[in-house]
């Protein structure tokens, strides 16, 4: 009761925040059903972290709608037609916005917004304007930096529209990522692309003939960096710190034969009966219009095993020191988190869910990116901020571990404002990186005041403001605050 008036005296909470965490309060009073003793107690220790969740999950975490289906056929529910200009769809799109559910009360995928509305383009005397006024309208009406967008690979007039809008507003929301293909995608659009992201740290790029060879062409990357399927997305995302597992074992050959096994094991039980309770005890799948009209689909859902502090695992295994700098400067650090890897991905391998029909009933490795209470701990599989070696150094140690992770894993470089005169430079790292097999390549320019925390954006006067005391409009405004705090994020080596 203490934590309720809290939030209700909050004076730097919204109204639409206080109600969110009002309700997670609530929600959270409950236990999940069928925990162990023993699952509970890795739960309550460093060793497992469920997100913020809840504990009776009522719609799945990450929900990625059909927005191709919505277009086509519009929504019974939501009393809406197919668009006939591209004034109807960007409305369309924003009404259905409000209904789509996450574990954040926001949608985390808004659609390939190039290929929506492109069809539409010629129908409007001004498309930029229209565009500007969408995009305002998103960042407005889903404070949330965790709403994202996806445009390309093709070069489209919409997308190139998209970009020059998004130049221009600044806004921390829509999140949004390029699917980049060198063979698909224009030169020119991609140069636009790293022009734009190097003023407003947006878009990054995705590798999409990587993406493509693991889920074909209906995917998408949402939220911060997750790749998943469009039409449904993942049940839940819970995930292991991997310093605290290897703190556990009480040797070496203990660690990878015996405690990592078993906090596996332990972790996909836990997702087993989230999983359940949300398909078996909660009406979403039978109840919600968007299942109903066919713009989600239950066989079309995963769930994500996510794993942290990579590095810090590393070190302590090989010197007895999280801080010790092996981690991403000899070829025995990249052995040893291939082999820890390799033991996780056996174990999600012999590991069946009934209700996830996604990869034959397997879940998806996940290199999760870290949250605001992290501390001493690197986000993924990421190289410590900081000790970052050389970027040819960089990409040859990390690029053959984005090679585990399906379901999205991601690495930050901070370009000094120099590059802004050389955006090829950029290009030419990116195509190299993703030939080396990097799934994703997010940059920013060290002067932005829109700043890449983890995966998200936040602008730096808005935490100034907050630091104030002031009210801000974006909820994730706090959680970049106190990711910073907690963790060395503005020491990332500058290129």
């Amino acid at each position: 009761m203490e934590e309720v008036l809290n939030i209700i005296k909050d004076g730097t909470l919204t109204q639409q925040q206080k109600i969110i965490a009002l309700a997670r309060q609530a929600e959270n009073q409950l236990e999940l059903p069928g925990l162990t003793e023993k699952e509970k107690n890795y739960l309550n220790s460093d060793l497992i972290c469920d997100l913020a969740e809840g504990q009776a999950p009522y719609r799945p975490r990450y929900n990625l709608v059909d927005f191709d289906k919505f277009m086509e056929q519009g929504s019974e529910f939501l009393e809406l037609f197919s668009p006939e200009s591209l004034e109807e769809a960007t409305n369309n799109l924003i009404i259905l916005y409000q209904n789509i559910p996450s574990v954040t009360g926001m949608p985390v995928y808004i659609g390939e917004l190039d290929k929506l509305l492109e069809p539409y383009i010629d129908l409007s005397s001004d498309p930029l304007k229209t565009i500007r006024l969408f995009l305002t309208a998103i960042d407005r009406t889903l404070p949330d930096s965790f709403v994202h967008a996806d445009i390309g690979p093709e070069k489209t007039r919409a997308g190139g529209l998209i970009l020059k809008a998004e130049k221009e507003l600044a806004n921390s929301v829509p999140n949004l990522t390029l699917k980049y293909d060198s063979e698909l995608t224009d030169r020119d659009f991609a140069l636009q692309a790293i022009e734009t992201g190097l003023e407003v740290s947006k878009p990054y790029f995705a590798n999409h003939r990587d993406y493509q060879g693991i889920f074909g062409d209906d995917y998408a990357i949402v939220s911060c960096y997750n790749a998943l399927p469009v039409g449904g997305g993942s049940h839940t995302l819970v995930r292991m710190n991997l310093k605290a597992v290897v703190e556990k074992a009480l040797e070496k050959e203990e660690f990878l034969a015996d405690t990592l096994r078993d906090v596996s094991k332990t972790m996909l039980s836990i997702m087993d009966k989230r999983i359940a309770f949300l398909c078996e005890e909660s009406p979403f799948f039978q109840s919600n219009f968007l299942v109903r009209e066919g713009l989600l689909d239950k066989e079309k859902y995963t769930a994500m095993f996510g794993i942290y502090g990579m590095a810090q695992a590393v070190n302590l295994f090989l010197d007895g020191d999280s801080e010790s700098g092996s981690y991403g400067r000899t070829d025995e650090s990249q052995e040893v988190a291939k082999n820890i890897l390799e033991v996780i991905q056996n174990e999600i391998n012999e590991h069946e869910n009934e209700h996830t029909s996604f990869n034959n009933g397997h879940y998806l490795l996940h290199a999760q990116s870290g949250i605001g209470e992290d501390v001493d701990t690197s986000p993924g599989c990421r190289i410590p901020y900081g000790e970052e070696p050389s970027i040819p150094e960089h990409l040859n140690f990390i690029s053959p571990l984005h090679q585990y992770f399906p379901a999205g894993v991601s690495d930050i470089f901070t370009f000094d404002k120099t590059y802004k005169r050389n955006p090829e430079a950029i290009l030419n790292i990116i195509e190299g990186a993703f030939e080396k097999g990097l799934r994703l390549f997010s940059f920013y320019n060290s002067e932005n005041d829109l700043v890449r925390i983890t995966g998200y954006l936040v602008k730096r006067s808005e935490i100034e403001r907050l630091n104030q005391g002031e009210a801000v409009h974006k909820d994730t405004v706090v959680l970049g605050r106190d990711t910073l705090e907690n963790s060395p994020e503005e020491n990332r080596k500058v290129r």
